[in-house]
């Protein structure tokens, strides 16, 4: 049974090997993350993370490892607790070989686990362009796979908001994204499901919001769920053109 909800962003920047200096807005982005992740495994030991990427829909096992090579330093991030999120690509602790091509979504799921001592975090990928129905499709069935009261889990939710926000945007500035992410911080903020649910793809998709699909399975596994749900943290950054959403959600007992 879900013991807690985490909402994350996923920028390389979290991880301290891959930033140059020491940036106060990179410094508070990543603190914030390992607060809510830290605070996700003083609940549940076991997590089940949802993020996006382009190969989804795809399942990595907790036995998955791969690597921030690509991004320019090799700091492995292990799905499981057997190897620690420092170890370097060529170490024997584990038998699995580090992905260098394992999506962001999961890599960061891995480091996080590996900065606050959880067990495991197996992770689910989904498109990008999932459509809503289909979103809550999955959203059941993840809701009944974690239905069993016996096992407390901790599910991690991935995903960045619009990438479009002034002069520091990834890509072209856009005078929608501040409205769009200011509802999804709403959402958020209100553990409002319904909310989540409406958010439009086709926009989230113009604003490069990739977290619009695992936000909208939350919506559905927390409906699913069947107890009442609130919100006891959420934050939007901004710091870079893009909007980093945080949050953290808890049955209402």
């Amino acid at each position: 049974m879900i013991e807690r909800v985490a909402v994350v962003p996923h920028p390389p920047l979290l991880v301290p090997e891959l930033v140059v200096a020491d940036d106060p807005d990179v410094r508070l982005v990543r603190d914030t993350c390992l607060t809510v992740a830290a605070e996700l495994a003083a609940a549940a030991s076991r997590w089940v993370a949802v993020g996006a990427d382009p190969t989804g829909p795809r399942y990595l096992g907790a036995d998955a490892a791969g690597t921030f090579r690509g991004y320019g330093v090799d700091v492995v991030a292990r799905l499981s607790g057997n190897a620690t999120a420092n170890d370097t690509a060529n170490d024997t602790a584990n038998d699995t070989e580090p992905d260098p091509a394992m999506p962001l979504p999961a890599l960061v799921a891995g480091w996080l686990r590996g900065q606050v001592g959880a067990d495991e975090v197996p992770v689910h990928l989904l498109p990008p362009d999932l459509p809503p129905a289909e979103c809550r499709v999955f959203a059941q069935r993840l809701a009944g796979d974690l239905g069993d009261p016996d096992e407390p889990v901790g599910l991690l939710v991935l995903g960045d908001g619009s990438h479009r926000h002034g002069e520091r945007a990834v890509g072209r500035p856009d005078p929608r994204a501040a409205a769009f992410d200011d509802t999804v911080h709403a959402a958020l903020a209100a553990a409002d499901t319904d909310a989540l649910r409406a958010l439009d793809p086709a926009v989230a998709g113009e604003l490069g919001a990739a977290g619009r699909a695992p936000w909208q399975v939350l919506a559905g596994v927390v409906a699913a769920d069947g107890r009442r749900w609130k919100s006891v943290d959420a934050r939007q950054l901004v710091p870079f053109g893009v909007a980093y959403h945080v949050a953290v959600w808890e049955p209402v007992r």
